[in-house]
């Protein structure tokens, strides 16, 4: 069995819904993405690489009929390059690092791209297909951009509640005020407009459509702010548009390849792939299944959260994700110290790449030798990844 390592991340600067990445179809902005990462492997014969692994979510319009394979032939790269497409709903850019990385252990190959695009801005309407033929009815359209669609009447009704309502649900069992949900909202902004300021993703992003840096970040906020906007999913609730991540548009990739490969990639790997983690609980608790998925993850690595020195978790609700930092018991202080998604936004199936790429980078930054990526995703399922710092920015105390 290989290792599988991270050599490489890039991604598009995230768009808000219906803004300036608004008139760019989702396999160009994989396109993008993935140019933009192979961009910093010039030594590296495109030919070589093994496989590319996509992830995306809703892959009903633009993004249909194999994003991944029209993102490697729309970026130019040989036609023999094959490509997958995943779907694991929000997980699905992390999913396909994973499998990528299981594809590198085993030998099959090794140098694979994974990555993930969307655009919710352009999730199309659906029809359902009618049940005979020349129907005398209406047909509801249905809109492909967040949340279930076209649900099947078995389903129990508990299950299919919306996302905000499970986080509602998710706020009364662990007892998470408005106040912090309002204040970690609040610190993923400053955060994230700081680490723009300081250039910390200027080498992760690929600038594109004029727009530089990620639309959705409010550098002003602070938690009196915040705290003036109406609850968005009951009148007493408090889940706002400010304490959740928005709809956005974007791509992301990182270049995976066993330790063997550095020559022919040309340079040296970021960080080892050393757990990954799977779990699923009830769909309306979704938000706090990255908790176990994460645990998962550290077992396997053979480590605990005493050793975790970085945490990226992807802020889909401010409600879930205080929830899984505190069932962890860890030091908020090291989870998403470059901002998080209600910042920098959540494009479904980009999120995974970006966790990935800002966590390698973080864990040099902090000189941390261990870091844990982690998801939740709708339905009741997390994914998470532990990565482990190998270039010599580890601190030795």
């Amino acid at each position: 069995m290989s290792d599988a390592y991270l050599y490489a991340a890039a991604r598009t600067p995230f768009g808000r819904f219906n803004g300036a990445l608004a008139g760019v179809r989702p396999d160009d902005l994989a396109a993008t993405a993935l140019t933009g990462l192979l961009a910093k492997a010039p030594a590296l014969d495109r030919a070589a690489i093994g496989d590319v692994v996509w992830g995306n979510a809703n892959g009903a319009g633009e993004d249909n009929r194999n994003v991944g394979r029209m993102a490697v032939l729309l970026a130019g790269l040989p036609v023999s390059v094959s490509a997958t497409t995943v779907n694991r709903l929000c997980g699905s850019g992390l999913d396909a690092a994973i499998i990528a990385s299981r594809t590198l252990e085993t030998g099959d190959t090794d140098i694979v791209v994974a990555g993930g695009v969307e655009s919710m801005t352009r999730a199309p309407w659906v029809l359902p297909k009618p049940d005979r033929a020349f129907p005398a009815r209406d047909v509801t359209a249905v809109s492909t951009t967040l949340g279930r669609r076209l649900v099947n009447p078995a389903m129990p009704k508990e299950w299919t509640v919306s996302l905000g309502e499970s986080n509602e649900l998710l706020r009364e069992k662990f007892s998470i005020s408005r106040e912090r949900q309002d204040a970690f909202a609040a610190r993923s902004h400053q955060l994230a407009d700081a680490a723009w300021d300081d250039g910390f993703y200027d080498d992760l992003v690929v600038p594109m459509e004029d727009l530089a840096r990620d639309e959705g970040i409010r550098p002003g906020t602070d938690p009196g702010k915040l705290a003036a906007l109406k609850p968005s999913f009951r009148p007493d609730g408090t889940i706002t548009a400010g304490n959740a991540s928005p709809l956005s548009d974007g791509a992301s990739a990182v270049l995976l390849g066993t330790g063997e490969a550095a020559d022919r990639i040309g340079s040296a790997p970021l960080a080892r792939v050393a757990g990954r983690g799977a779990h699923a609980v009830e769909p309306r608790m979704f938000g706090f299944a990255p908790v176990e998925a994460a645990d998962k993850a550290l077992r396997r690595a053979g480590i605990g959260w005493g050793d975790v020195g970085a945490v990226e978790l992807n802020e889909a609700f401010a409600v879930q994700s205080l929830a899984c930092v505190d069932a962890w018991g860890i030091d908020p202080e090291i989870v998403n110290t470059r901002g998080g998604a209600i910042a920098l936004g959540h494009p479904l199936g980009a999120s995974g790449g970006r966790l990935l790429g800002t966590l390698a980078k973080v864990l040099r930054e902090r000189r941390q030798r261990w870091g844990v990526a982690a998801i939740c995703i709708g339905v009741g399922q997390a994914l998470a990844v532990v990565l482990e710092n190998v270039t010599d920015e580890v601190s030795q105390g």
